[in-house]
């Protein structure tokens, strides 16, 4: 279900949307996301390949390369999540996936998860040539 802004009269709420950034050209991350959108209700996310289009993330100031090394979600409230914690976010709201969101959310069990993931994103980052192409567009971007 979405989530509605608190502190406001029902006359002032919006229903928000979680948008979720993901790397539309990884073979592995789309097929995840594919799942994901095929089981979600309609109404609560957003689904944005960042991949083949980087300007959703120019107003929030990320990196084309940042968002594709870690997958990036804002919920409802506008808060982001990255890596392992954005999957809870996504999990939270999917049927028969809420179980999973509450068990990798466990204290050690989220420290240990975002730690894997950290390590998986890296070492696919680094195989990836369009992840690759971003991160030097970014060098140079920033050293101009």
């Amino acid at each position: 279900m979405p989530i509605y802004p608190r502190g406001r009269t029902a006359s002032d709420w919006v229903i928000l949307m979680i948008e979720v950034f993901f790397d539309g050209k990884c073979g592995l991350c789309s097929k995840e996301i594919a799942y994901y959108q095929n089981i979600a209700p309609s109404g609560i996310f957003a689904w944005m390949d960042i991949a083949t289009d980087a300007s959703p993330l120019a107003s929030h100031q990320i990196s084309q390369a940042d968002a594709l090394r870690h997958l990036h979600v804002r919920d409802a409230a506008g808060d982001w999540h990255i890596g392992a914690a954005a999957f809870l976010v996504i999990w939270q709201q999917l049927r028969y996936w809420r179980f999973l969101a509450v068990l990798v959310g466990l204290p050690i069990i989220r420290q240990i998860a975002a730690m894997v993931y950290n390590r998986f994103a890296d070492y696919r980052f680094a195989k990836l040539a369009h992840c690759q192409i971003a991160q030097k567009n970014l060098v140079k971007t920033s050293t101009s």
